[in-house]
């Protein structure tokens, strides 16, 4: 046997080294050309040899992107591929683009303008900012062709104002249906004329493209004021932005003097207001009777005691498939009446397959909200919806919500005790309606339903 070096003392050594407090680097930083003896290794011929199957393997590289946006399916994908190597082999390697986004800033930044989406468009940009990018399902993108043999009803209200009650029985049981299943349907001949729903858009349209110092004056966070003119509600609150502009405001119980109200639309929302009021309390009746009771019953609990008015305003978008219009929710009203234009890009969600809902000229579409599921007791679906974006516009939409917003209310609603029975008990608890509105807004329009908070 030799023994090279057997005057090698390895604890001296190591001593030595670690006196320097200099560390490999100082070794380096040195010179040396030949690594001392303390740091050589014993391998195994296991370890040192090369295996052509070997090279053929790789440590996993997990994307993370999107997962901020909160996608179910984007994050089980994650987990997956997280489950997997951990399993496996132990390790991973991560990366996530663009880290140092800070969507806080640029949030606050795109609010300060107080030019809304408007004022991006107007200012030429050819791609949407990343606030603006909405991570959609695949099941949101896919289409569908059994879902698009399905349509929403549209029931014809000609006749209902004759008193015959064979025609209200028809009407109501149209309503009942549509109601109990897909939450949506639309109404022909419902009494406001065309001119009417005309002027209206066109108010709209003018408020939005009226000089930008002006609407400005209007633009704030405060949602409980008259007239609120702001981007997306939930601005803060959202995982993502929508492509829309909209301005509010309260026509009942205590709505502004008409001089407070925008020149610009001033006439067609105290006009309209009245006409969408009287439809609005019909309405009501027609879903009073659908639920087997008096034709009074929901307005008199005072389901029309509110009406809002937000009109909304959806520019033309250069890349739509990035983002929305208006992300998936369900409406936190009693009732909904929508007057849209002819761009379309309206869906529903009734089945879990998106659903267009096409303008029809001259109708109405009208749709249950949240208030209204929780008061029958889930007899009649608030079914979620959304807007898509489009390469055409602007696309504008009038909503009338029946429901009493943001202004202090202490009257509880729960489900009506008419409805209820031991095979029927009540599923949710006691609301009030500034309650409810202050959690959706609290929130933000997350894909979620808000209705799953108050059940029992």
């Amino acid at each position: 046997m030799v023994a090279t070096n057997t005057n090698y003392d390895r604890k001296s050594e190591v001593k030595a080294f670690d006196d320097t407090k200099e560390g490999v680097k100082g070794l380096v930083d040195a010179g040396i050309t030949e690594v001392p003896r303390i740091f050589h290794h014993p391998l195994e011929e296991s370890e040192t040899s090369s295996d052509s199957e070997a090279s053929q393997f790789s440590i996993a590289v997990i994307d993370l992107q999107g997962l901020e946006l909160g996608s179910l399916t984007k994050r089980k994908e994650i987990v997956a591929k997280v489950a997997e190597a951990s399993k496996t082999w132990g390790f991973f390697q991560m990366v996530a683009t663009n880290t140092n986004y800070d969507r806080k800033s640029e949030v606050k930044a795109f609010d300060d303008t107080k030019e809304g989406v408007k004022g991006l468009v107007d200012a030429g940009i050819t791609e949407v900012p990343r606030i603006f990018h909405h991570l959609l399902e695949e099941s949101e993108t896919s289409s569908d062709s059994k879902a698009s043999q399905f349509s929403i009803a549209v029931i014809d209200l000609q006749g209902l104002e004759l008193g015959s009650l064979t025609k209200r029985k028809e009407i109501v049981a149209k309503v009942a249906e549509a109601s109990e299943t897909w939450g949506f349907f639309q109404i022909a001949n419902h009494g406001i004329p065309v001119d009417v729903l005309e002027e209206m858009k066109n108010g709209a349209r003018g408020f939005f493209e009226q000089d930008t110092q002006v609407k400005k004056e209007l633009y704030t966070r405060e949602h409980s004021r008259p007239l609120v003119y702001n981007s997306n509600f939930d601005l803060y609150s959202a995982p993502a932005t929508s492509w829309r502009d909209s301005f509010g405001c309260y026509m009942a119980p205590n709505p502004p003097k008409p001089e407070e109200l925008p020149e610009v639309c001033r006439d067609i929302l105290v006009e309209y207001s009245k006409q969408v009021m009287k439809l609005g309390k019909l309405l009501l009746q027609l879903l009073s009777e659908a639920l087997g009771l008096k034709p009074s019953h929901l307005n008199d609990i005072d389901c029309s005691e509110g009406l809002v008015l937000p009109s909304h305003y959806y520019p033309a978008c250069p890349q739509p498939e990035l983002t929305l219009g208006t992300t998936k929710h369900g409406d936190f009203s009693f009732l909904t009446i929508l007057l849209q234009d002819h761009i379309g890009g309206l869906q529903v969600l009734p089945q879990n397959k998106w659903i267009n809902v096409p303008p029809v000229p001259g109708a109405l579409v009208v749709n249950i909200g949240d208030l209204l599921q929780l008061i029958s007791n889930d007899r009649f679906k608030s079914v979620q919806h959304r807007v898509l974006a489009n390469r055409v516009g602007p696309r504008v939409s009038i909503a009338s919500l029946f429901y009493t917003g943001m202004l202090p209310s202490t009257k509880l609603y729960g489900p009506i005790k008419e409805l209820l029975s031991e095979d029927n008990p009540p599923k949710y608890r006691e609301t009030n309606v500034r309650d409810y509105v202050l959690y959706v807004h609290n929130k933000g329009l997350d894909g979620s339903s808000a209705l799953s908070q108050f059940k029992l």
